[in-house]
């Protein structure tokens, strides 16, 4: 019998680190370890009672049946109010798409537009998605680091050295996951000027975490900031960050309507259309009481600070307090270079994770995003296992010589 042969865009492709790490958390935990988990990218609030009986409402009434494949028509007018409400913006629902999660829309649209041999510029720290999806879909992904010196966002020249003739996308992700990073409106002005000088390419705006901000005022996306290049930006958004949707599936995106239509055509021929439960659901978090999202805001915060400080206290690490989102990117460089109590060398944010976890926490190395040495932490999680998880780090590291 002949082995199955898989496709290239397979083999190009690598499980993601995120998810490799939460599942390994999770086996040690189910054999007996004492691991706290510092690994997932969900919030740990439960889905708001509203919103979870709007699901169940429509379960009820029936509403059980396929929807449009863009998404019923109810949510995408809440997803067009919504965005008046936050970028002063408006949108037609033509321009519009509704899809299985954040993630499946940016995949399907890079699925729509990336050639082969076409260039994708990914600011790096970067969500570890992002690589994979371009090489999935025959792209090239650029890496252009961004220090932590400038906040780990993507300086004007910087992007403007990457672009090429075959550049198609500029992936740019605010706040940023894995390193809290949010772009001021003066920055997102400073790369929408590059950008005029470049109609070829297209920027590709991950706001998934907007309502997760920790400065004064609203957030600015991209779209109010370069409004010259507006026909040029796809926003992805959704539900799962914002409302702890995660497991209802039900993200969106909106754009060039060229694009949404190609978009729309994929999703047809894949999942045909989104849960209706799903969107019942979003139609509810989207249009009802904002007081779960504001309250969560501020929940992060505390524990942002309470993990900043205690970090930031043990000596080798260094920590940047992020701007928004839920997660931290330690900077562990002081670590490298010192034995474990086993012999072992740390070389490099791999080894100190895996230090981590022989000492009970779970966490992911910087190395998944493109940059080291570091390591993510989720702070999506009680602040009791944020003291505690802080601590045995602080005991881990006292450990190595």
């Amino acid at each position: 019998m002949t082995d199955f042969q898989l496709a290239a865009r397979v083999k190009r492709i690598q499980p993601s680190p995120s998810t490799a790490a939460a599942a390994k958390a999770r086996e040690m935990k189910a054999a007996g370890r004492d691991i706290i988990d510092m690994t997932v990218g969900e919030p740990d609030f439960d889905t708001p009672n509203p919103v979870k009986d709007a699901g169940i409402a429509a379960i009820r009434a029936g509403e059980t049946k396929y929807t449009p494949v863009n998404g019923t028509l109810p949510l995408r007018k809440a997803i067009a109010a919504r965005i008046k409400r936050q970028t002063g913006q408006d949108y037609p629902l033509d321009a519009i798409t509704v899809g299985g999660g954040g993630k499946q829309i940016i995949f399907l649209a890079l699925m729509a537009s990336v050639d082969e041999g076409a260039e994708v510029i990914i600011p790096a720290p970067y969500w570890v998605s992002y690589p994979d999806m371009v090489l999935a879909n025959d792209g090239q992904p650029v890496i252009v680091p961004c220090s932590e010196a400038y906040g780990f966002k993507l300086k004007p020249e910087a992007l403007e050295k990457a672009i090429t003739p075959k550049t198609r996308w500029l992936i740019l992700n605010s706040p940023s996951n894995p390193t809290g990073a949010v772009y001021d409106e003066i920055e997102l002005k400073a790369l929408g000027e590059i950008l005029e000088r470049h109609p070829h390419v297209y920027v590709l705006s991950d706001e998934i975490y907007d309502e997760i901000w920790f400065g004064e005022g609203r957030f600015t996306s991209l779209v109010e900031a370069a409004p010259l290049i507006r026909d040029r930006i796809f926003v992805v958004n959704g539900v799962s960050k914002s409302y702890a949707m995660t497991g209802w599936r039900l993200g969106y995106g909106f754009g060039p309507p060229l694009l949404v239509d190609a978009i729309n055509k994929l999703q047809s021929q894949s999942s045909s259309c989104p849960s209706s439960i799903s969107q019942a659901a979003a139609v509810a978090a989207l249009t009802g009481d904002q007081s779960f999202v504001a309250e969560t805001r501020l929940a992060y915060r505390r524990r942002r600070d309470i993990a900043v400080e205690m970090l930031n206290s043990i000596p080798g690490l260094s920590c940047r307090a992020p701007d928004g989102a839920f997660y931290l990117f330690v900077n562990c460089a002081g670590m490298m270079g010192k034995k474990t109590p086993h012999g072992g060398k740390i070389e490099n944010d791999l080894d100190f994770v895996l230090h981590l976890l022989d000492n009970g926490v779970a966490a992911i190395h910087g190395a998944a995003y493109g940059f080291s040495p570091y390591f993510r932490l989720s702070i999506a999680t009680s602040e009791a296992s944020i003291r505690e998880a802080c601590k045995r780090i602080a005991d881990a590291c006292k450990k190595l010589l």
